[in-house]
């Protein structure tokens, strides 16, 4: 942490990244106020130093089955979209706060308490909506610019700070103290328009991916009354506040597309369920109390996925064999599902059951080829069963295709060190640690790479990655 506290502490004092100059890029003109500042290519530079950021200093939720569902859920309504001109991408941060929050190139982060709080997936994809809203209409280009402006910071000060406090709150107070941003807070200030217009668009856009544009109006409402007196509301009113105005303009809008009728999702109320067992505050005994009460008392949208919470609950408890009985009947209802298919990987490989694993992973990997909750379950399940050539293989072509997987290349060197490839394990650790900023020691790791390679074309591969990591590392100070 010391290391990436003095890297985001180089993004607020550095004033020159803006020197030289900014790509010519052609863009509409409706909302784009802030490209004379901040072009597409600095937002998806901030964007990636963004995300190495967060892997480094937050809880960042690393489940499979999890992020494969925020993906899918966050690229439809993308699909749906208007005015996108850069890619996305949804990650979960393991956090009981109702929040989310969008950043410079279309980085989304969605806490795993707003899950708890919505009733159906149609609120959940409102909030998305409205996140990705913000990025399409270059809110948050625009607010930078505007606020570096008032206080007299460097564009790269100004998303200095907000990485350091969207990354480390407590330390990002410690700076804006130190600056003369004092009075900035830990967000992104959008202003009433900001929020109106991400409201407007958002919407259409919950409606033109399928969802009920009430969605947004009830989800809105409900935080409204929960928290209208509240001393200390949730993180998410103090970035997006509430006034009545605004939830009444949204509920005006969703009446005159008319309601519509979505049946429950099945895998939104999965991922529900797979947050309170395992990304929740109960423990295992009280998890399973949870399900067991909401069972008899028919408290649930969905039964089966009170079900499968039950069977996570068991499986926490270490009673396999009911947690199998369970989600057995459920696949059995349920093919190819992928939290179900997740779910009977664990409770094979606890039980000894590593053949019966591999043989349903692999059918899966035909059907899902590349899909990471398939690929990383079956690269554990090859390890194993001490089939390393095969595990490392997987991974290798997984990695070609998802060089950001922090999980593949952690399960990637310990396959290797297996293996006895102990130079490209070490070319692994290195890949991993790139991905959390930490830069010096993925450098020194490829040195180690470097001084156990035998491969002349290995050790020419480990010097120019050295001088990219290089590279990566002095761009991120001089931001």
């Amino acid at each position: 942490m010391i290391r990436i506290r003095s890297l985001l502490l180089a993004f607020v004092l550095s004033s020159s990244i803006f020197s030289s100059a900014q790509a010519d890029i052609q863009i509409p003109q409706i909302g784009t106020a802030g490209a004379s500042a901040l072009s597409i290519e600095k937002e998806l530079q901030f964007g990636a130093a963004y995300m190495r950021i967060i892997r480094a200093g937050s809880r960042m939720t690393n489940d499979p089955v999890l992020s494969e569902y925020v993906d899918e859920l966050g690229h439809k309504l993308v699909a749906n979209a208007e005015q996108v001109r850069t890619p996305f991408t949804f990650f979960m941060v393991t956090n009981d706060e109702i929040n989310a929050a969008a950043f410079l190139g279309g980085h989304v982060m969605i806490h795993t308490g707003l899950f708890l709080n919505a009733s159906n997936e149609s609120e959940l994809a409102s909030v998305l909506a409205h996140e990705i809203a913000h990025v399409t209409q270059r809110h948050i280009a625009r607010s930078i610019e505007n606020q570096a402006a008032n206080q007299n910071l460097t564009i790269a000060g100004m998303v200095g700070a907000l990485l350091l406090g969207l990354a480390n709150p407590a330390a990002g107070i410690a700076v804006f103290q130190s600056t003369v941003a004092a009075n900035m807070q830990n967000s992104i200030n959008y202003t009433r328009s900001n929020e109106f217009e991400a409201d407007r668009i958002g919407i259409r856009t919950l409606a033109n991916a399928g969802y009920d544009p009430t969605g947004m109006s009830d989800f809105f409402g409900k935080l409204a009354d929960k928290y209208r007196f509240a001393s200390k509301p949730p993180q998410m009113l103090v970035t997006h506040p509430l006034p009545d105005t605004r939830v009444a303009e949204a509920r005006a809008r969703a009446n005159q597309m008319g309601q519509k009728y979505v049946p429950p999702s099945l895998n939104y109320q999965f991922a529900k369920s797979r947050i309170i067992v395992r990304h929740g505050t109960m423990d295992a005994k009280a998890s399973l109390s949870h399900f067991e009460r909401a069972l008899e008392r028919k408290e649930f949208v969905l039964k089966d996925a009170a079900l499968y919470g039950k069977a996570l609950a068991l499986f926490a408890n270490e009673r396999y064999s009911e947690a199998k009985t369970i989600i057995s009947d459920l696949d059995s209802r349920h093919p190819n599902n992928l939290f179900l298919l997740d779910t009977l990987s664990d409770i094979d490989l606890s039980t000894d059951n590593t053949s019966q694993a591999i043989k349903r992973l692999e059918r899966a990997n035909k059907r899902f080829p590349l899909n990471q909750v398939v690929v990383l379950n079956l690269a554990v399940a090859y390890q194993s069963a001490k089939q390393y050539e095969q595990a490392e293989s997987l991974l290798v072509e997984f990695l070609h295709e998802h060089p950001d997987n922090v999980l593949a290349w952690s399960q990637r060197r310990t396959i290797e060190q297996r293996l006895g490839k102990t130079a490209q394990s070490h070319v692994s650790r290195a890949e991993y640690l790139a991905l959390h900023s930490d830069y010096q020691r993925a450098i020194d790791e490829l040195y180690s790479a470097f001084s156990r390679s035998e491969s002349t074309l290995e050790r020419a591969r480990i010097e120019a990655r050295i001088e990219q990591f290089k590279l990566a590392e002095q761009k991120l100070q001089e931001f």
